[in-house]
């Protein structure tokens, strides 16, 4: 039988006010593209660390309060950005070819809507949260989680997690 890795848990951010996860609620079979990541670091977790069926806490950045909204999962393998060859698109990156892509992305599906908002001050106080890279690295909008922080997350929530 072959090796598999655990799952990993990770925290994407998003506007609710540019897609929220009510957006990934209604979307087609509860899926998006996780498009227009442009910075390296981000786009490095999706192209080379994500997998099929990884954790994602659903964060929403730019609201008041901050908070994670739910839970998805990793949908998909890593492709390339398709907006990144756009024109028209907000993400395109003329120095992007289709024969050396530089942006990549995966495929997110919902997986839980918490019943109420888990506040970004609630996480930042909790002993199990407080260390969480959301409070390192504030700009990056892909950051990991560990197992524990992921447990400790739903259960602040008041939600028994998918392991």
């Amino acid at each position: 039988m072959p090796n598999r890795r655990p799952r990993q848990y990770w925290l994407m951010k998003s506007e609710p006010d540019v897609f929220g996860l009510d957006d990934l609620v209604n979307a087609e079979n509860k899926t998006t593209m996780w498009e227009g990541v442009r910075n390296y670091e981000a786009r490095n977790f999706m192209r080379d660390q994500m997998r099929v069926g990884d954790g994602i806490l659903f964060y929403h950045s730019n609201s008041k309060p901050p908070h994670i909204a739910g839970t998805a999962t990793v949908a998909s393998k890593s492709y390339p950005d398709p907006t990144q060859f756009d024109a028209e698109s907000d993400y395109f990156d003329k120095k992007s070819r289709t024969d050396a892509p530089i942006w990549f992305l995966v495929d997110v599906k919902h997986e839980s809507t918490f019943p109420q908002p888990l506040d970004r001050a609630i996480l930042q106080h909790d002993p199990m949260c407080c260390e969480m890279m959301l409070f390192k690295r504030n700009r990056l909008s892909i950051t990991p989680v560990t197992s524990e922080e992921w447990l400790a997350a739903h259960q602040l929530a008041g939600v028994k997690p998918k392991r």
